[in-house]
């Protein structure tokens, strides 16, 4: 197991274990070891835990740039703070780390109407598995210089480098936010239905959710179908996606915290690299060769 304590500990590390073929298991808080395919048996874990900074925050400007070790969790005190959030919200809760948010590109709630990852980042600082320092993108929206390396590495898995920090680009707070569940007569297509309904609406919710029957009951709800949706903005806009709701059936209003129940709930594995067709996995092979060509950062994930 490794530490690096510094960013130089880690390009040295990582060089050295490029000169030997020593396969490397990046890790940030450990909370989904296990979401994509398994990485090589051998490979040493290394903690990058020490990045886990505010490094920079502009307010002004809706950015902040943290280290990819800070927590879902500890970036929403912080922009809370200043009226402000990062729609990031990852399924999987808030115990989990921004870095690999982003070098999964996990999704979340409000990917649909607020943004993918991809969409959210602005820049990173990364190291390659040639032990290189690579800073593609920018701290501000108006920067986006490098933009295509920076959403190469949102979504690779840690497979082509080791995140290290992270640029983001933030909301402000909406004046009105309310969460609603609503009750669907019929079958779950029915729930899926809705779905589709609400976010094609003159007035989208900024997020909605189909409801598993489990779920529905964390929530005190029967194990009938149910819509789970987020409407923010104006109070003349919340009032009038209020009235789309309430029109698809019986509504009961929740906390917030109706969302973190249903974002940690268990989900499936993904396994990125099984699910490519194979002329991009011959692309995949030909990027990791170039970004990693001793093939030690996270070896077995993506190929």
């Amino acid at each position: 197991m490794h530490r690096p304590s510094t960013l130089t500990e880690l390009t040295q590390l990582i060089t050295e274990s490029a000169a030997s073929g020593r396969p490397l298991r990046l890790v940030g808080h450990g909370t989904w070891l296990e979401g994509g395919a398994p990485a090589a048996p051998a490979a040493e874990r290394v903690h990058l835990d020490v990045f886990d900074s505010i490094v920079e925050y502009e307010p002004g400007d809706l950015t902040i740039t943290v280290g990819a070790a800070t927590t879902i969790a500890e970036l929403d005190a912080v922009t809370a703070a200043h009226r402000q959030w990062c729609p990031l919200a990852p399924w999987g809760g808030d115990a989990g780390t921004v870095g690999a948010t982003i070098a999964t590109a996990t999704t979340g709630p409000y990917a649909h109407a607020m943004g993918a990852p991809r969409d959210l980042v602005l820049g990173l600082e990364c190291v390659d598995g040639n032990g290189k320092v690579l800073r593609p993108g920018g701290k501000v929206v108006k920067n986006v210089a490098g933009f295509d390396l920076t959403r190469l590495m949102t979504g690779a898995w840690g497979s082509l480098g080791a995140i290290t920090q992270v640029s983001l680009r933030l909301r402000a707070l909406p004046a009105v936010d309310e969460t609603w569940s609503v009750a669907i007569a019929g079958a779950a297509s029915t729930a899926t239905d809705a779905v589709t309904a609400l976010r094609r609406s003159h007035v989208p919710p900024i997020a909605c959710e189909a409801l598993e029957p489990r779920i529905a009951t964390w929530l005190g709800l029967s194990d009938q179908a149910h819509v789970l949706v987020r409407i923010a903005g104006n109070a003349a806009y919340v009032a009038a996606a209020r009235a789309a709701v309430a029109a698809l059936g019986a509504a009961k209003q929740h906390e917030l915290g109706a969302w973190t129940i249903v974002r940690e709930a268990p989900r499936a594995a993904r396994t990125p690299h099984a699910m490519l067709a194979p002329a991009l996995r011959e692309l995949t092979a030909r990027v990791k060769r170039t970004f990693d060509p001793a093939n030690i950062l996270n070896p077995g994930i993506m190929g």
